[in-house]
């Protein structure tokens, strides 16, 4: 935050208020509604002189000559607060004192909590959310010492978060869709002994994310990633009619010839994923299994029985499907018997992919 928020320029001869600001309105109050005032920006600027980075070590430091020892005033919101101003080295000791004035208020838990809810649950928090989920999650966060784990704990624990009606109701974010299909599917990376391998397909991997509005490492702005915090569109920024064909060209790269970089090739085998299922040869354990990994929604007998058509192609028994799977599963060297249950299988797999529910989590 030194560097990307420049505390490293901030003196007591010429403050700068963007890490104060910050720390009050993105990381800890929040500002809806704002009731930290200017002047609140000012005092914490003032007493967030004097930080440094050393560029050698990659490391911050605290220079008591550049550091405003004079004391800080905040306004009624932090109780009329004084911070006393501290010379030499122990005008570093001030930041905690901010730290303490500012975690004091009730605020910080239960912004940080509608954050994670948004996060990982839904954008939208009425009367009844707020009431029965933030406050007392914000009651834990206060209690544990600010320890985001015992949060988690208790929103993933609740009965609240498995609700039908939070399931599958935000978009996945770039990460989650390209790095999750790659675990989804199985798909067999570059060994970790071929450093250079591995590093092409990282590299690949990440360029595909930048394309779809999500560059890893370089967030557009301090806030982080619109999707984030935009409202009211929050997660469905991730979805434009740039963004929509660049995720399903990757699925399908993925399903049909591998996705290839710096000729490193990552693809899925959609034969050795099903041979993992329970009952392979069973086209409807194939379907309902597959749906019940890659989709968080139910889904509705037409579309199980589309990809049953797949699957028998278009034929009505069942046996179509297991004679096919049996006449390769008896005989693995059987490249045509291979290539006839592999082929059904992409298609069916590519069709998952493609429907908004994938897009879903």
């Amino acid at each position: 935050m030194l560097r990307y928020l420049n505390g490293y320029l901030n003196t007591k001869n010429a403050p700068d208020e963007n890490y104060g600001r910050e720390l009050q309105e993105l990381f800890t109050v929040g500002k809806d509604p704002q009731l930290y005032t200017e002047d609140d920006v000012q005092a914490a600027a003032k007493v967030l002189t004097g930080y440094r980075i050393d560029s050698n070590t990659i490391s911050s430091f605290f220079d008591s000559t550049k550091h405003d020892t004079s004391n800080k005033q905040f306004s009624s919101f932090y109780g009329n607060t004084v911070i006393t101003g501290q010379s030499g080295a122990n005008g570093a000791n001030e930041l905690d004192d901010l730290l303490t004035m500012i975690f004091a208020r009730p605020q910080v838990a239960e912004h940080v909590c509608r954050k994670l809810y948004r996060f990982f649950v839904y954008y939208t928090i009425d009367a009844g959310t707020e009431a029965n989920v933030i406050q007392p999650l914000a009651d834990i966060f206060r209690t544990s010492g600010y320890e985001i784990k015992p949060v988690l704990e208790a929103l993933f624990k609740s009965e609240h978060f498995y609700d039908e009606l939070n399931r599958g109701c935000i978009i996945k974010t770039p990460a989650d869709f390209f790095v999750g299909a790659c675990r989804e599917f199985n798909a067999v990376f570059p060994d970790s002994s071929d450093v250079v391998k591995q590093y092409y397909f990282w590299r690949a991997l990440q360029q595909q994310l930048a394309d779809v509005g999500m560059d890893i490492g370089d967030p557009p702005s301090v806030a982080g990633w619109p999707a984030y915090y935009q409202a009211p569109g929050y997660h469905e920024l991730w979805i434009n009619s740039d963004t929509l064909p660049k995720r399903t060209e990757f699925t399908d790269y993925l399903i049909n010839t591998g996705v290839t970089y710096q000729g490193t090739n990552v693809m899925l085998d959609p034969v050795a994923f099903v041979a993992n299922l329970d009952s392979p040869a069973d086209p409807n354990a194939v379907i309902n299994d597959t749906l019940a990994l890659f989709y968080s929604i139910d889904t509705d007998v037409t579309l199980f029985n589309y990809l049953k058509t797949i699957l028998l192609s278009g034929q009505a028994s069942d046996s179509y499907w297991t004679t096919a799977w049996n006449d390769w599963y008896l005989n693995q060297t059987d490249q045509v018997a291979y290539g006839i249950v592999q082929s059904r299988l992409r298609q069916m797999f590519q069709y998952i992919t493609n429907l908004a529910e994938y897009h879903l989590s």
